[in-house]
C-alpha cells in the first residue's frame, strides 16, 4: 500500500509563504496525476492543485496565481509553493495519489 507523508506546514502571517512537501513511498505512481487538497476548519476537503506525470498543472480558482504545484519523479516527491497566503488558506493540506491520502500538514495563516 502506498504511503504519503506531508510536511512543511506551520503558522504564517497573511502575505507570507510556505512550501509543502509530499513524499510518496512507491515509484509505481509516477504515471498518475498527483494532487493537493485543502480542508478548511469545518469544511469538506477540496482539491486545490493537480499535476500530471508530464507536468501539466491545474488549480482551483481560489489559489490561482498564488500557489504552484511541482513534482520530482526521481525523488517520488511533490511540492506546493504557497505565496501571498490569506487567512482563508488556513486548514489541513493533504497530498493524494490514486485516492490515497497522507496524514496532512496543518497551515495556519494569521491576519
Amino acid at each position: 500500500q502506498v504511503q504519503l507523508v506531508e510536511s512543511g506546514g506551520g503558522l504564517v502571517q497573511a502575505g507570507g509563504s510556505l512550501r509543502l512537501s509530499c513524499l510518496v513511498s512507491k515509484s509505481i505512481y509516477d504515471n498518475y496525476n498527483w494532487h493537493w487538497y485543502h480542508q478548511a476548519p469545518g469544511q469538506s476537503r477540496e482539491m486545490v492543485a493537480t499535476i500530471s506525470r508530464n507536468g501539466a498543472t491545474n488549480y482551483a480558482d481560489s489559489v490561482k496565481g498564488r500557489f504552484t504545484i511541482s513534482r520530482d519523479n526521481a525523488k517520488n516527491a511533490m511540492y506546493l509553493q504557497m505565496n501571498n497566503l490569506i487567512p482563508e488558506d488556513t486548514g489541513v493540506y493533504y497530498c493524494s495519489v490514486d485516492h490515497n491520502y497522507g496524514q496532512g500538514t496543518r497551515v495556519t495563516v494569521s491576519s
